[in-house]
């Protein structure tokens, strides 16, 4: 168990200016590849420019983390926005992730949408085709970053996208293997200690639920979150485990 490789990516560069959240320079040496904020739910030029600095220095794998346009509900809102327009806010945060990375000597190699319009997209094909149609028109080499039973998952297979299925190793979920809502208590997985132990069910396709249930949950790719106030401790907890 332990010498199973695993994969981990985090959401980043999210401060934006006198507003600050996660340290970003002490959660990249722990993982493999990192979302990036594009500027619509957190993250602001510098910050985004410096961990995009900092990451590739590092060699990680670097994707754009686009959301709706809500800075002031950290993406966690749903936005009512036709197609056209979802598209245009879409168009916009990834092409921009796409030449800064371009521009400081990376790739971006994948995109894995933020809060409320990632949600979203996992239940309604409308939002899901609007981001795979997105992406696949900017650059159909991108990876998603999505869970495994999806509508971005379905729809990114069938126009050819390649798919990183995730799990959350600092969320409980519901029984059908959706993320539970942050307004339940526990949803939100505060220990280090049972942040590792989900990460240790999601290396063995398995998850909690928020009521004590263990479902199977596939994943390519484990998600700690960048603004969750311990991820360090779980991070440091994980490496360990692994070592």
């Amino acid at each position: 168990m332990k010498s199973r490789s695993v994969h981990i990516n985090c959401d980043m560069a999210e401060s934006f200016g006198h507003f600050r959240t996660g340290d970003d320079y002490a959660i990249l040496p722990f993982v493999d590849a990192v979302n990036i904020a594009c500027g619509f739910h957190g993250g602001d030029p510098l910050t985004i420019k410096n961990v995009v600095i900092h990451a590739l220095g590092l060699g990680k794998q670097i994707g754009a983390h686009p959301s709706y346009p809500d800075l002031v509900g950290f993406g966690r809102r749903f936005i009512e926005m036709t197609n056209e327009e979802l598209s245009a806010c879409l168009f916009y945060q990834i092409c921009a992730l796409k030449s800064i990375t371009e521009s400081l000597g990376g790739k971006l190699q994948h995109v894995k949408p933020h809060g409320a319009l990632y949600n979203m997209a996992v239940k309604d094909p409308n939002t899901a085709d609007v981001i795979i149609n997105t992406i696949y028109k900017i650059d159909n080499k991108l990876k998603l970053i999505a869970p495994a039973v999806s509508q971005m998952s379905i729809l990114a297979k069938k126009v050819g996208l390649d798919v990183l299925s995730e799990g959350f190793a600092d969320r409980r979920y519901n029984k059908d293997g959706s993320l539970a809502s942050r307004a339940i208590q526990g949803a939100v997985i505060e220990s280090p200690e049972l942040v590792l132990r989900q990460f240790q069910l999601l290396t063995k396709a398995k998850a909690e639920t928020h009521d004590g249930m263990i479902i199977d949950i596939e994943a390519d790719t484990i998600c700690l979150h960048g603004d969750h106030p311990d991820v360090i401790n779980s991070l440091q907890l994980i490496k360990k485990y692994f070592e």
